[in-house]
């Protein structure tokens, strides 16, 4: 969606502080020997705080409050009895929508202390976001978010997933743009406009840059079982920096 009011704005803000909240209070609560479905809890419990619903829960009856994926599992984890292990690298990706609006965010932290590599590579991920949010600027090509993304993570050695995406959001989990890929695509020329409510995740590989589906029908995971992390902030288009609502 684009914003088209004030009031747009400030439903938007609602709810992206109530994901970023969420989200913040789950990593706080990451340590070895907690599962996920007790980290889902917790984020259900805020959400429920402000009246706000999970997102994945009645867009697609995902079956948690949140997505949390630990190790090969790059995305849409079930919060289930897995319990943390040091060295583990965990993403927390929390949606939900408030009155009618939509908001996404997500971040990766390895679990207790070590693993310099793992460590690197969150690194990298929330780095890479930061970047290419700082270009998303009215005017400018979509294609370059992606080409930022790409250059930052080979920078440092690593590369991209290529078939997970960021997307459009607002009035929906999932809006145009469908894809904002972490790659650039010479063939993608649309501009971005200023209003326009965007989720940018960056996803970040030691390895893999396609993952597969897992045999539960909702993760996606690493063939090759090499790692991958995870930032994602919804955001609005300005002509100068973005509004960044999940900060």
């Amino acid at each position: 969606m684009s914003i088209q009011n004030e009031h747009d704005l400030i439903c938007l803000k609602r709810i992206g502080s109530i994901v970023a909240e969420a989200r913040e209070t789950m990593l706080k609560a990451v340590r070895a020997g907690v599962t996920t479905k007790e980290l889902d809890r917790i984020g259900g419990e805020i959400l429920a705080k402000y009246g706000a619903r999970s997102a994945p829960n009645i867009t697609y009856d995902f079956p948690g409050h949140t997505c949390i994926s630990v190790n090969h599992i790059v995305a849409h984890g079930i919060p289930d009895d897995t319990v943390l292990q040091n060295g583990d690298i965990i993403n927390i990706d929390v949606s939900a929508e408030l009155g009618g609006y939509f908001a996404d965010t997500g971040a990766s932290i390895v679990v207790g202390e070590g693993e310099p590599e793992k460590q690197s590579l969150c690194e990298c991920a929330e780095e890479s976001l930061y970047k290419a949010l700082d270009a998303a600027k009215a005017g400018s090509k979509l294609s370059q978010i992606g080409r930022i993304v790409h250059q930052e993570a080979r920078k440092k050695g690593f590369t991209v997933v290529k078939n997970l995406t960021g997307h459009g959001i607002g009035k929906s989990l999932h809006e145009e743009p469908a894809y904002i890929l972490n790659y650039y695509d010479k063939k993608e020329r649309r501009l971005l406009t200023e209003g326009l409510v965007l989720a940018i995740e960056t996803f970040i590989s030691t390895g893999t840059e396609y993952v597969d589906d897992g045999r539960d029908g909702w993760a996606l995971i690493t063939p090759d079982k090499s790692y991958v992390a995870q930032y994602e902030h919804t955001i609005v288009v300005t002509k100068g920096k973005p509004i960044i609502l999940t900060a």
